[in-house]
């Protein structure tokens, strides 16, 4: 799977209107063949940083880059922003969630 998570530092007058702003891209790429999850969260320290964790099947990632939906949500996005969004995307052999070892609940 290709496992993706992007840090957005939002400009303060966006932060309330962040989730309305991406609500369609959202959708869109949640409905996407090969999506496996797209979950947005804020941050606990900085009320403007919104982190968007994704994944997708493989084969997937290229084609959600190449929807409209994505070239409009970069459009969208873009005067909300502060600066350019920091992004890991990496390959992984997972292929899903797994339970975490260190903290069991029977």
């Amino acid at each position: 799977m290709i496992f993706i998570v992007v840090k957005f530092n939002v400009r303060p007058e966006w932060s309330d209107r962040w989730l309305d702003l991406t609500r369609g891209f959202t959708e869109a790429t949640r409905r996407e063949p090969g999506n496996l999850w797209f979950d947005w969260s804020r941050s606990a320290e900085n009320p403007h940083e919104f982190i968007l964790v994704e994944a997708f099947q493989d084969d997937a990632a290229g084609d959600h880059v190449n929807s409209d939906h994505f070239a409009q949500a970069m459009l969208d996005m873009k005067p909300a922003l502060v600066e350019t969004p920091q992004i890991i995307s990496e390959k992984l052999e997972a292929t899903g969630w797994g339970r975490m070892g260190e903290l069991t609940i029977p």
